[in-house]
């Protein structure tokens, strides 16, 4: 299910649809949200038509490949283009996932853009994500000790180590606090999935020495306790990792500091 943060009084209409191109034998369509601040006219879906024989395989390929040679008003954010930063991220048929890692083949018919689900958008496949780096922020996403510095480094045994497998391979894309209903209906207060797997990669660092003051920050109703298991963010998560099972750990904690 995708919900679009609309302007006022809109609806998403049927776009402009760009010419094919002359000559390809192999081709696919490409649905594409597009809506500007810089005007008052509604969302609408674009049509464009992409030679797959001249594109590469990745759907960031062809929005790449329509920016630079058949539209250069479209708007998109993408960097590293394998799959580390989390920018590309945005809903491509019907999934939040990363443009970069998704490959056109895996996608059924005519491919299917939109931004990141109940974000405000910015403009055309940009999310604002203003709100959600705030939240990262406020877990404090950094070591805290109060032990002196050692010389060289903080030094951690392998099996500690190995407890934040699974955490700290997270890139911040949001594709799964945006696939949470929780945080569609209370992201001004909950945390969501994204950031509360980041609060627990901090809280089970055995370098860290905030542990209590940690949990003290997300003991609240909603910060926390919002999650229901539904697991659409372990679905969603294009690097594999689990945020359910690190927020039912964080609850685990929350208990067990309280025998």
């Amino acid at each position: 299910m995708v919900e679009l943060a609309l302007p006022n009084n809109s609806q998403v209409t049927e776009g402009k649809v760009w010419p094919k191109p002359a000559g390809a034998s192999r081709t696919r369509e490409f649905k594409v949200y597009r809506w500007s601040p810089d005007d008052d006219a509604n969302p609408r879906v674009d049509t464009y038509t992409i030679d797959l024989d001249d594109c590469g395989p990745m759907v960031l390929d062809a929005l790449i490949k329509i920016k630079n040679e058949i539209d250069p008003t479209l708007t998109f954010r993408r960097s590293c283009r394998e799959g580390i930063c989390g920018s590309c991220a945005m809903n491509i048929d019907g999934t939040n996932t990363l443009a970069c890692t998704r490959g056109i083949d895996d996608v059924k018919g005519e491919v299917r853009i939109y931004p990141l689900p109940h974000m405000p958008v910015v403009k055309d496949l940009v999310p604002d994500l203003t709100r959600f780096y705030a939240q990262h922020r406020s877990i404090e996403p950094w070591l805290k000790t109060e032990t002196p510095e050692p010389r060289t480094e903080w030094r951690q045994s392998k099996e500690d180590r190995e407890k934040i497998d699974g955490l700290y391979e997270c890139i911040l894309c949001a594709c799964c606090s945006t696939s949470c209903p929780s945080y569609w209906w209370n992201g001004d207060r909950y945390l969501g999935p994204a950031i509360l797997l980041q609060a627990y990669r901090w809280l089970i660092d055995s370098r860290d020495e905030a542990t209590g003051e940690r949990l003290d920050n997300l003991e609240d109703p909603f910060r926390l306790y919002r999650c229901h298991t539904i697991m659409n963010c372990a679905k969603a998560c294009p690097k594999g990792l689990n945020p359910a099972k690190a927020i039912a750990e964080i609850k685990k904690l929350m208990v067990e500091r309280r025998v």
